[in-house]
């Protein structure tokens, strides 16, 4: 092509006519091979569990609805649900506390956040476990003073309740972290166009911060209660039927280790994936009017 022959192309591309310009799409070949050599991992991961004996599926059939871990999920999901609506709700407290203008509240929630976090999980449900070896009673009645109701440590906490106990109060520390940022995610303008309004602290609270804070503060809540749940196993310290523990039980009288954990491993991601499905629904209604 001559000069003036793509001078002339030129002046017609100018012009709007890109019918003559040949498109060419990027290639990538590297991604292509990053995909086949992925796929291949796949496969053969999916080959293996398929082929190799030692899963021992048909042992994975027999015991994952069975009834005795079909109670221990449920144990797992009471835990689950106790420790996450009083950690969230005593974390609730303890998040407002450390908003408060009040020093004495600031300094007493941060305590409690510095305390719980810092101390491991397991060390605080064996403290809960043997609270009786401190506490032979519980007094209520006036502070220093004489008691009214008088109750026994050992029957009031037991296993079951110091498992609740140790959970909602470890996870208060963290819920506590989570409101606290999504409400400080909330503009400060709301809260002083409300005010000028005349509207109730506590309305301002409840109307327009929490409202707009969820957006905030749920994927952080869902990723805690997700650990929770995850986390639940590690009361089997404790001897409490939950799923793992249960799991170790059979496992220790058949010697089936590996199928067993499967079961246990399998009605963890059927719950995680249950729960993470609901996420999304209390995002989505929460996301109303949001700009994306």
């Amino acid at each position: 092509m001559s000069v003036t022959e793509r001078r002339a192309a030129g002046e017609d591309l100018v012009k709007g006519d890109f019918g003559a310009l040949k498109v060419v799409p990027v290639r990538h070949p590297w991604r292509w091979a990053a995909v086949v050599a992925t796929a291949v991992l796949v496969a053969q991961f999916v080959h293996g569990l398929a082929t190799n004996s030692g899963w021992e599926w048909e042992v994975f059939a027999e015991f994952f609805t069975a009834d005795v871990i079909l109670k221990a999920v449920w144990v797992t999901l009471q835990l689950t649900f106790y420790g996450t609506a009083l950690g969230f709700a005593l974390g609730i407290v303890i998040a407002f506390m450390r908003l408060s203008a009040s020093p004495f509240l600031r300094a007493v929630a941060f305590a409690y956040i510095w305390a719980f976090r810092s101390i491991p999980l397991i060390v605080q449900l064996l403290f809960w476990f043997n609270l009786a070896y401190l506490y032979k009673e519980l007094q209520f009645g006036i502070p220093f003073g004489p008691g009214f109701l008088t109750f026994d440590t050992m029957g009031l906490v037991g296993a079951m309740s110091a498992a609740v106990l140790g959970l909602a109060l470890h996870q208060a520390a963290y819920a506590a972290e989570i409101v606290r940022a999504g409400v400080l995610s909330v503009d400060s303008g709301q809260l002083e166009a409300a005010a000028a309004l005349g509207i109730p602290r506590l309305r301002q609270i409840r109307r327009i911060v929490l409202p707009q804070a969820m957006r905030s503060i749920l994927p952080n809540a869902a990723n805690e209660i997700i650990s929770l749940f995850k986390g639940t196993s590690i009361v089997s310290v404790m001897a409490i039927g939950e799923l793992f523990y249960q799991v170790q039980v059979i496992y220790g009288r058949n010697g089936r280790v590996v199928p067993l954990l499967m079961v246990a491993t399998a009605w963890y991601v059927l719950l995680t994936s249950a729960l993470s499905v609901l996420q999304h629904y209390v995002e989505r209604h929460f996301s109303k009017g949001a700009s994306r």
